[in-house]
């Protein structure tokens, strides 16, 4: 059987989130369990018919219609959706200069393809993630402590959280969730600031399970 493949997209706008830096490390990190194609051209949204999967690492979320289009009907159709870490920062955008504004609201759109959105967080520090469920996506992972930037996020009643936070000044808020759009699979896992956090084994088992479960293998 041939891999899933996925196009990973991402960006170089803002220094924290850098996909020509962070991009490897997400490759590594789903390993041979899915041919990965790295893009930071937001024009490869509007064509997907190539891919199982699409593994979203942007920052600034704002897309032309016609892109916003080619991924909601891609999910909509039976893709997959993975989106990580600053995947849920559905206010942020570009201001110029590599400086960052914010909406008052998260993209609608994608917010409900998401199925939730950062709030904010405090600064990296080292926590625990907590299995919380049964599911497919966390299937042999256990609970695991991860050196990463602690996302603080509303989730919608209608996901499954499959991994809660044990962070001691926060919150359990959810680290990973599930959720259907239309005939397509959604994943959101919160991790992935650091280059620590992509070389977790519990992680990299997790993302390498979501994979599957997103590309149906």
């Amino acid at each position: 059987m041939e891999n899933p493949t996925a196009l990973a997209i991402g960006e170089t706008t803002f220094p924290f989130h850098d996909f020509a830096e962070m991009g490897p490390h997400i490759e590594s990190a789903l390993g041979d369990a899915v041919d990965v194609t790295r893009s930071t051209d937001l024009a490869d949204l509007t064509d997907l018919s190539g891919y199982d999967l699409v593994v979203d690492y942007l920052t600034d979320s704002t897309l032309t219609d016609d892109q916003l289009e080619g991924l909601l009907a891609f999910v909509r159709d039976g893709g997959g959706y993975l989106g990580l870490h600053c995947a849920a920062d559905l206010t942020s955008v570009h201001a110029g200069g590599g400086e960052l504004a914010h909406r008052e609201e998260p993209f609608p759109e994608l917010r409900e393809l998401v199925g939730g959105h950062f709030l904010t967080h405090p600064e990296q520090s080292t926590f625990g993630v907590d299995v919380v469920a049964e599911h497919p996506v966390v299937d042999g992972v256990e609970d695991f402590e991860v050196f990463d930037e602690p996302y603080q996020v509303e989730a919608d009643d209608d996901v499954t959280v499959l991994a809660r936070m044990d962070h001691p000044d926060l919150e359990a808020y959810p680290v990973v969730w599930v959720r259907e759009y239309g005939d397509g699979r959604v994943c959101y896992a919160s991790l992935g600031h650091t280059e620590d956090s992509l070389a977790n084994e519990q992680y990299r088992r997790l993302l390498r399970n979501a994979v599957g479960w997103l590309a149906r293998v």
